[in-house]
């Protein structure tokens, strides 16, 4: 298996485990992640929220971690990379609203890369336009987001995962094992034990 470069779009109060575990995971079987965040430079870092189902009517959030910065957006474009990663969180809310954010999603789309999102991650999908005729599956509360964006929504287990041709997809960080495993067939990563 040749290393894959990857291109991870994080932002303020992404969700710590769907932003550190993927990332951790991609490093861990050898392939190379760039983390990056608008207006953000290498070495600087991004706090994180830690959200928790609790038998709350929705998740709870608390403070999470300080995750470092290895490369700048200002120089990220979907040909220097593999694949797309886009965690969940508070982070794809405002981070739709930027026009760079939402070209750098479309191109990686475009070229048919793979492209992993996970819970609130659908929001930048469905703001870049490239959910149409599309079977995804994201935090249930974006189910009318996917929907309104021309997808189907997926209803599937919190701890499972969804794969719509280069499209990989999950409810929340209960389903990291499925989606990870995932992403990587997509990617074509072979591990032998």
């Amino acid at each position: 298996m040749s290393a894959k470069k990857i291109l991870m779009i994080v932002g303020d109060f992404a969700e710590d485990y769907e932003t550190m575990v993927p990332f951790q995971t991609l490093l861990a079987v050898g392939h190379n992640v760039d983390t990056v965040c608008p207006d953000k430079k290498a070495g600087e870092t991004v706090s994180t929220a830690i959200h928790d189902f609790e038998g709350d009517q929705t998740y709870t959030e608390k403070p999470g971690h300080k995750f470092a910065l290895n490369a700048d957006f200002s120089s990220a474009r979907a040909d220097n990379y593999d694949a797309l990663v886009i965690p969940g969180g508070r982070a794809p809310e405002y981070l739709r609203l930027n026009e760079d954010v939402i070209r750098l999603v479309r191109d990686f789309n475009d070229a048919d890369k793979p492209i992993a999102a996970v819970c609130h991650g659908a929001q930048l999908l469905a703001a870049a336009d490239v959910l149409k005729d599309r079977r995804v599956s994201a935090y249930p509360a974006c189910a009318p987001e996917v929907k309104m964006a021309g997808g189907t929504y997926a209803e599937i287990d919190i701890d499972d995962a969804c794969v719509d041709g280069n499209l990989v997809t999950a409810p929340a960080w209960p389903a990291h094992p499925k989606w990870m495993a995932a992403f990587l067939r997509v990617l074509g990563t072979e591990i032998k034990l």
